[in-house]
């Protein structure tokens, strides 16, 4: 009698707390969450709607959900433990949350929302019922846009690789082809590898999917591993075999019907035809490994019943304490979101490219164009490429200037060292010059490369303009992107870049001379194109909606 008695007593402690009242709290704890993360939503929803490679991102939320919901019966019989965790990592969050919103660098407010929906479930079930629906947390990563130079150098690289075994099936049937710098040329015929590697766009999306069926998958882990890992390199080869039918067409039946290829095969197509190609390998994987099992068997995507999630009752008494917890770090954090939710970004006043002088000294400049797809990929930004020549040296100085007057939204600059491999280009050489000594101007330091293509060979200066600073390195760039977004409410920048050829005999130091020169003339009126540190301010732009009006 006393063992029931107790059980009853033990029931009746778990009755204490209404469901209702435990419901109540999380969906105040969840619409906190939303108001606070709101902006770093409304732009990570922006990146989905406007940029292809994230197109996916509007299906992660609700697939993730499912992942949640298949585990729901299985959450609800644990007895259910709130940890002093969650609340330890929803403060982790909003300190994120605020250094980006700070910052404007949204990227770090996207993982930070992550990181409050990890806080939250934990918050919630405890560490036992976060590790029985982890999935379904970690899929979140998926809406996330990766930083946009993270992406630029793996994309990159990814083309390269793409490029290099597409060439290599067109030669393999004796046709003659060439890259040289982002042109694929087939003689009578060119295809941009920008172009001709679109369909690497699709990898995100490929990995989300490949994620989600190697986690529903019913078979040994290094199987939903090769799944997984798969996409990558199905991705890869299916562009290659892109590039190489396109040669083969141009080769055997004209350039009207490679074209025809170039435009049926891509976007949508390519990606389902790389999910075909998954499933062929899922069904490779079962039959060398002795299973004969029905395709549908493979991968599980049932789902609970109504009846089985009213089964059971989760105890809300022991979970309450982490929850109430949470909602006071969230009630601590609202305040800060309201005082900065006004917060500003200064654009300083400067002069436009477009005056930027073609005669200067004795120099002469030839302005050239940046092709429609180029200025797309470099995110618009006000920029100058021009050659100048000087007389009695026809050798040209290429100069180009691109300058951003914001960087918070994922627009950032192009680092020639990985823009110039993307171009066929080797760097065989790479230090950093004082160019005090040369030109008299104190505080300028530059990378200089040595780069080389076949029998070409060209010397390259560059550097970071960044709010008075001149920085070499591209990593410490955005760590001052960073502070400077903190304590001067400004992301504006540019990349300064000088090319001149080495011809083929002569020393490099005549190419060094030559851009040294350039730079002794040119360098004294770039502060009135790039602003230093001192600024007028022409516009005042929000990094916040405001949410209280």
């Amino acid at each position: 009698m006393s063992n029931s008695a107790s059980a009853a007593s033990g029931r009746g402690t778990q009755a204490n707390t209404s469901p209702l009242v435990w419901l109540m709290l999380l969906l105040i704890c969840a619409a906190a969450v939303c108001y606070i993360f709101w902006d770093g939503l409304v732009e990570m929803e922006w990146r989905w709607a406007n940029i292809e490679e994230y197109s996916h991102g509007y299906m992660i939320p609700f697939v993730a959900f499912f992942l949640f919901y298949q585990k729901l019966p299985a959450l609800i019989r644990l007895n259910w433990r709130g940890r002093w965790l969650g609340p330890l990592l929803m403060a982790g969050a909003m300190l994120g949350w605020f250094l980006g919103d700070l910052s404007s660098i949204y990227i770090i407010v996207h993982y930070a929302f992550l990181l409050a929906l990890v806080a939250l479930g934990i918050s919630v079930f405890g560490v036992r019922g976060f590790r029985l629906t982890w999935a379904s947390f970690a899929y979140l990563i998926f809406m996330i846009p990766l930083p946009t130079f993270l992406y630029r150098g793996l994309s990159e690289q990814l083309q390269l690789i793409s490029t290099q075994i597409g060439v290599a099936v067109i030669q393999l049937f004796d046709i003659s082809v060439y890259v040289t710098g982002n042109v694929i040329d087939l003689g009578v015929y060119q295809l941009q590898v920008v172009e001709a590697c679109s369909g690497l766009r699709y990898l995100f999306p490929l990995m989300s999917f490949g994620f989600l069926i190697a986690y529903v998958y019913n078979g040994p882990n290094w199987h939903k591993w090769t799944i997984f890992l798969s996409t990558v390199v199905i991705t890869v080869l299916m562009n290659s075999f892109r590039i190489g039918v396109i040669g083969i067409t141009v080769e055997y039946w004209g350039i009207e019907m490679a074209e025809g290829f170039l435009h049926d095969f891509e976007g949508w197509f390519v990606f389902m035809a790389c999910l075909g190609v998954l499933f062929l390998l899922i069904l490779a994987l079962n039959y060398a490994g002795g299973r004969r099992v029905s395709p549908l068997d493979l991968i599980d995507l049932s789902y609970p019943s109504l009846a089985d999630i009213k089964a059971a009752r989760p105890g809300f008494r022991r979970t309450m304490p982490g929850l109430v917890l949470t909602m006071l770090v969230l009630a601590m954090a609202l305040p800060a979101s309201i005082a900065i939710s006004d917060r500003e970004e200064y654009v300083p006043v400067r002069e436009s490219f477009i005056r930027f002088p073609l005669l200067h000294g004795d120099w002469v400049g030839e302005e050239t164009a940046l092709s429609p797809g180029v200025l797309k990929a470099l995110d618009y930004p006000d920029y100058i490429q021009a050659n100048y020549r000087r007389p009695g040296d026809p050798i040209p100085v290429n100069f180009y200037v691109a300058y951003y007057e914001s960087q918070r939204t994922g627009s950032s600059i192009h680092s020639p060292r990985s823009c110039i491999p993307g171009g066929g280009w080797k760097i065989s050489n790479l230090t950093q010059q004082d160019m005090g000594d040369a030109l008299g101007y104190s505080g300028l330091r530059v990378n200089r490369l040595l780069i080389s293509q076949g029998d070409e060979s060209n010397l390259v200066y560059y550097w970071f303009a960044q709010r008075g600073r001149v920085i070499t390195n591209e990593y410490l760039a955005k760590w001052y992107l960073f502070m400077d977004g903190l304590t001067m409410q400004r992301s504006d920048g540019a990349l300064v870049r000088l090319v001149t050829p080495v011809l083929p005999g002569t020393d490099v130091a005549l190419a060094d001379e030559r851009l040294q020169a350039f730079l002794r003339e040119f360098y004294p009126i770039l502060p009135e194109f790039l602003p230093g540190q001192d600024i007028q301010v022409k516009e005042i732009s929000r990094s916040r909606q405001n949410k209280t009006s």
